[in-house]
């Protein structure tokens, strides 16, 4: 049988909400609000100095229903190089690691092969470069790592891909068994111009429903508006 899921992407702006404040309290709320099984965040730890999450571990552990993919990279940290996922405690975590891409600025990509209701489900949140031609090769960085895997199985990919359009880099989803879900505008908050924030699918997952997730807290969260879809595998 089938298993159905809600997924959702999420670039949090370090927990900086509009209002200029660093407020991890309500970027935990809004993730309650959605309240999705996996969740891939952006921007999820402070750039400068040890690089601390902008969540803190303690806070994730102690006031939701989630626990980060274990990367380990950093003591105070629960990304790489910004990116991070978020999964249900209890759900089975089988591999994780980190994808290298090809960068201008300090770029990188997580990925988790997970185990839910006894269905293998990969996940990859990323935040990719500013310069189109950067995101092309990011993109063709991503799909190798894919198929490098020893494993074929459904895969969702979900990140702030910095593409205003359908087309450019993200033309290089033509040549591999992936699509993109149609979502609304997310990028800028006060007022979303720019579908800047995606979520990509392989053909082995039926997408049901998807939306940005807009409530009074997610307005001033972050720059962004959370993404998200419910999706059945197996």
């Amino acid at each position: 049988m089938s298993h159905a899921l809600k997924v959702a992407t999420y670039n949090i702006r370090k927990a900086v909400g509009l209002d200029q404040r660093r407020n991890p309290e309500r970027i935990l709320a809004v993730l309650k609000e959605i309240d999705a099984d996996i969740i891939a965040l952006q921007e999820v730890d402070r750039r400068f100095g040890a690089r601390v999450s902008a969540l803190p571990l303690a806070m994730l552990e102690a006031e939701t229903s989630w626990m980060p993919v274990p990367l380990h990279f950093r003591p105070a940290a629960i990304g790489w190089h910004g990116n991070a996922i978020l999964v249900r405690k209890g759900m089975e975590v089988r591999h994780c690691q980190p994808i290298d891409m090809p960068t201008w600025e300090p770029r990188g990509a997580v990925m988790a092969e997970l185990s839910v209701a006894g269905h293998a489900l990969r996940v990859i949140g990323v935040h990719l470069d500013l310069s189109g031609l950067w995101r092309r090769r990011q993109i063709r960085a991503l799909l190798a790592a894919i198929d490098a895997s020893p494993r074929h199985m459904p895969t969702i990919l979900m990140s702030d891909f910095n593409q205003w359009s359908d087309s450019g880099a993200l033309n290089e989803l033509a040549f591999h068994h992936h699509r993109l879900v149609q979502t609304p505008k997310s990028f800028h908050t006060s007022r979303p111009v720019a579908r800047l924030d995606r979520i990509i699918v392989s053909h082995e997952v039926k997408v049901t429903a998807a939306d940005s997730h807009i409530s009074t807290l997610s307005k001033q969260a972050s720059d962004h508006l959370p993404l998200w879809a419910s999706i059945r595998i197996g």
